[in-house]
């Protein structure tokens, strides 16, 4: 079911031992890319592992409205055949992204630097997000923007005629603000350069070299400084998507508060932008072990084992950690809830603005289920209850974000009483067999209109 439709309310129940592989999606941000430089190829892109939530899904649609052939060839397969750097053709209709905050900025920077206008939009939770961060830095190139108040869509970008090379420093770290203006400095002649004051995910930057663009990555006094050669032909690739860490995040965090568990989630990416809860985790004193250490297309993977850790400790979490694990923090302050002592995270303002306010939005589902949370504009932290002392018993508003109802999925099995939240129905944009997989693990989670 769509966020876009009727809501389902879901209930999680205490469970026994979490048993099993677990076979989680494709990463969601590889995902994504893969898909937006193969229509920016010239010829046929080959993708295995695709993750086919529908995030994905509507930058897969995006991408043949702007002209590319995409086809799904079932079983995580598909095929893009490029346009090439600046083939795009003018949409016929509107973009809309659902509730993707990442492909809408990502199509924007692709979009911005050729002669077209695109108006986008998306569901309720992607409309109320602001959009300007993007919007600023593309403008630099000679993009136009028309959106709503407070830069928000729906929104029509006119793509700059003769886009001028940009050199940006991002004020705020930002994977998707960073990978827009370098995607928007593909149809850009000249150079276009991005200063990074601390390091975000790093996807785009290994797949514009996969993909053959010339890109260099220099660690300086200023930064991270990444500076692109605009108008390369970028060569089709075949691409194995690693499984998605975020998603990884549910079944680990859930075997670590459930008694008796131990989960095994293969070919997982350890792309060190992304890791960091799972060092985290190990710093908490989490049974979390790395086998068969391997390279799958320029990017880190493993097979992650997590056994039941009743013994975990909250820390304070490195600020510099944050932009490695920013998705994962609602879910670590779940296991926090089951670890003894406090965890203080810091340097997360970014969570107020993800697809809702991440740290308001668990604080009060935290509090209601008998945990003490404590908060600030960019910091929050948790009150373990240790292992087997959350009360639980409560319902959560998931506020329309996938993450928000899923970390409460996964409260609710180690808690003393059931956890419900109002509406599940957003878990299909990233993880649209969260319910399935974790089931077949051994939770118990009911579907509370059936």
């Amino acid at each position: 079911m769509s966020a876009h439709g009727t809501p389902i309310p879901m209930t999680s129940h205490r469970c026994g031992p979490l048993k099993g592989v677990a076979e989680v999606p494709g990463d969601k941000s590889i995902s994504h890319r893969s898909l937006i430089l193969g229509a920016m190829a010239v010829g046929e892109t080959k993708i295995t592992g695709l993750l086919e939530g529908e995030d994905v899904l509507d930058t897969a649609k995006a991408m043949q409205a702007f002209g590319a052939e995409v086809t799904n060839h079932g079983g995580g397969e598909w095929s893009v055949f490029g346009v090439g750097v600046g083939g795009f053709a003018e949409p016929d209709n509107v973009i809309d992204c659902g509730n993707s905050g990442t492909g809408v900025r990502l199509i924007m920077g692709t979009m911005a630097t050729s002669p077209i206008s695109v108006t986008f939009t998306g569901d309720a939770s992607l409309n109320s997000r602001p959009m300007a961060r993007v919007t600023d830095p593309l403008a630099l190139f000679g993009a136009q923007t028309v959106g709503r108040k407070g830069g928000r869509l729906p929104m029509t970008i006119v793509g700059a005629a003769d886009p001028v090379p940009v050199r940006y420093v991002v004020p705020v770290p930002s994977a998707q603000v960073k990978s827009a203006v370098l995607l928007a400095g593909l149809n850009a002649p000249g150079e276009t350069v991005v200063v990074e004051k601390e390091a975000t995910r790093d996807h785009s930057e290994r797949m514009l070299a996969g993909f053959g663009a010339d890109i260099t990555v220099e660690e300086t006094d200023e930064g991270r400084v990444i500076t692109l050669k605009g108008q390369p032909e970028l060569k089709p690739q075949s691409i194995i998507v690693p499984r998605d860490p975020s998603s990884a995040a549910f079944p680990v965090c859930a075997a670590l508060i459930t008694e008796g568990s131990d989960v095994l989630v293969p070919n997982i990416g350890l792309n060190p932008t992304r890791a960091g809860l799972y060092f985290t985790l190990q710093d908490m004193g989490a049974d979390l072990t790395f086998e068969n250490m391997r390279e799958e297309g320029g990017e880190p993977v493993a097979d992650l084992r997590a056994k039941y850790s009743p013994n975990m400790k909250g820390i304070e979490v490195p600020p510099s950690r944050a932009a490695s694990m920013i998705d994962e923090y609602p879910v670590l302050s779940v296991v926090a809830s089951f670890a003894t002592g406090k965890t203080m995270m810091a340097g997360v303002k970014e969570l107020r603005v993800k697809e809702s306010d991440r740290i308001d939005a668990m604080a009060k589902g935290l509090r209601a289920n008998g945990v003490t949370v404590d908060e600030g504009e960019d910091w929050w932290s948790v009150e373990g209850l240790g292992i087997d002392g959350v009360p639980g018993g409560e319902s959560c508003d998931s506020v329309l974000d996938h993450r928000i109802a899923m970390s409460f999925m996964v409260m609710g099995m180690g808690s003393q009483k059931a956890v419900s939240v109002n509406d599940g129905s957003p878990i299909a944009t990233s993880f649209p067999i969260f319910e399935s997989l974790m089931g077949n693990l051994g939770a118990r989670l009911t579907r509370d209109n059936h």
